[in-house]
């Protein structure tokens, strides 16, 4: 799963949500949200199949009540 940088989407709500989706340290989705933001796209995490669905739809839930653009998407690994 895969969150992608935007230029509207501010930076404290990216690391909100890594700290409260996906459960990371303060100081971890703060190093996460750097990434995303200088490489465009970063990984925050790796989950069953139907926990990565619902934590997608969380995000984008939240994106949307707070009127952020923020993506999250879903990327299948190869068998």
């Amino acid at each position: 799963m895969h969150i992608l940088n935007d230029d509207y989407t501010p930076m404290e709500f990216v690391v909100h949500i890594l700290e409260h989706v996906f459960a990371m340290d303060h100081d971890t989705a703060r190093r996460v949200m750097l990434y995303i933001h200088a490489k465009g796209v970063g990984r925050c995490g790796t989950f069953p199949a139907d926990a990565a669905r619902a934590k997608v739809a969380e995000v984008l839930a939240l994106a949307r009540e707070h009127q952020h653009p923020l993506q999250c998407v879903l990327v299948q690994r190869s068998s």
